[in-house]
């Protein structure tokens, strides 16, 4: 059958590529087990215990139970698992938090998620973009601080899709200005790598279950500030969500349970191989960037790739061979079709046991790659196949 097809031709081609695309990874076994459920075909809008349809006696219990492996793995006294994806985690946030329709943010060539800027405007914002640090690689805090001053807007977003270094929260915090954190991106790593924006003083975190940390696609909004929370929690539904896919729920609380055991372990291995990759790519000749602040302290390693024939063409010529990954803007660029960068992701590799030798030959199949794809593709193909088993789970 066609579906089952396409379904298959897609499994073999990952399985056997070394993909580093920065907002993916894998589930493990039990995870993807429990995601197909009876909970898939059923509606529970609302509120555990206070749903608009009967028969969800079960999905309460689900609901509760992830959100409650939530607060206590990451240590915040509030969760809603019920947003369905990053971006409308962020959409609830941004439409509780409005009041004059002003919202600050990182640029996007400087790294920020579309709904940072384009998603708000949809929602009637203003957007103002942070300026840019580009000696230290991060939000300019003398310049983010006057524009503040000056306009005062509603909220500030900090984190990033192109996320090397943590912003500053705790000093844009400190002008009085709320801040809201997307760590999409840096979720997983908040388990012990990265700063945790809430106790820098973040009022809300919000994110996306399925990059550092390795859940099924979804969304949730973590916060301690009881009034902001509750405008947040009784945004998303109604108005952003309906049902919210609870099936997705038990994939979600079983990552939540391998991460509670293994989430400092795997956070660890994952900045350490980015850095290692980085360090590699360096040695070989490539323009990685932060090279003054040791590159990357996430999972992430940028790229500028000019002198390789821009952003577009390293992707698809590596795409050639088996090495998947993303062109990139970076701070200087206004095209985001064929940029100056490329974007690297060590999670999904980490997570499915490589280390530090590992990452210093994936370093040395791209530099043959952009020369020889097809032959370079055989290679990959050959040393993928080692690497088929989830780490840190309980399979």
């Amino acid at each position: 059958m066609k579906v089952e097809e396409i379904i298959k031709k897609q499994e073999e081609w990952r399985s056997h590529s070394i993909n580093l695309i920065a907002s993916e990874n894998v589930m493990s076994d039990r995870a993807r087990r429990v995601y197909v459920n009876d909970f898939m075909h059923r509606y529970a809008e609302g509120k555990p215990g206070k749903r608009y349809y009967q028969g969800t006696r079960y999905a309460d219990e689900l609901e509760e139970y992830a959100t409650e492996l939530f607060k206590e793995v990451f240590g915040v006294k509030y969760a809603d698992v019920r947003p369905i994806s990053g971006v409308t985690a962020n959409f609830s946030t941004f439409f509780a938090l409005k009041r004059k329709g002003i919202l600050a943010h990182v640029g996007l060539s400087s790294g920020a998620h579309i709904s940072h800027e384009l998603g708000a405007q949809v929602l009637g914002f203003r957007t103002l973009s942070l300026p840019f640090d580009l000696e230290n690689w991060n939000v300019d805090v003398d310049g983010a601080l006057k524009l503040l001053e000056k306009n005062q807007p509603d909220f500030v977003v900090l984190g990033a899709s192109l996320y090397l270094f943590p912003h500053p929260v705790r000093e844009i915090s400190e002008s009085g200005v709320p801040v809201v954190h997307d760590s999409a991106h840096v979720l997983g790593l908040h388990l012990g790598e990265f700063p945790d924006p809430l106790k820098e003083g973040a009022t809300v975190l919000t994110a996306s279950t399925h990059k550092t940390f390795p859940g099924p696609q979804g969304g949730v909004v973590l916060s301690d500030d009881d009034g902001t929370f509750k405008k947040i929690y009784n945004t998303t539904f109604p108005y952003i969500v309906s049902n919210h896919h609870i099936h997705r729920l038990a994939s979600l609380a079983v990552t939540l349970e391998e991460m509670r055991r293994w989430g400092g372990e795997y956070a660890r291995a994952t900045v350490r191989n980015a850095k290692t990759l980085a360090e590699a790519l360096h040695a070989l000749g490539w323009k990685v960037v932060a090279e003054e602040r040791g590159f990357t302290e996430t999972h992430q390693v940028a790229v500028d790739v000019r002198d390789r024939g821009g952003g577009k063409h390293v992707a698809e010529t590596l795409e050639r061979a088996n090495i998947i990954l993303n062109k990139n803007m970076l701070p200087w660029d206004d095209n985001p079709k064929d940029p100056s960068g490329i974007r690297i992701g060590v999670q999904e590799m980490t997570r499915l046991g490589m280390g530090k030798g590992e990452m210093e030959y994936i370093a040395e199949l791209m530099d043959r790659a952009l020369k020889k794809p097809e032959e370079v593709k055989r290679e990959v193909i050959a040393f993928r196949s080692e690497y088929q088993c989830v780490r840190f789970s309980f399979d």
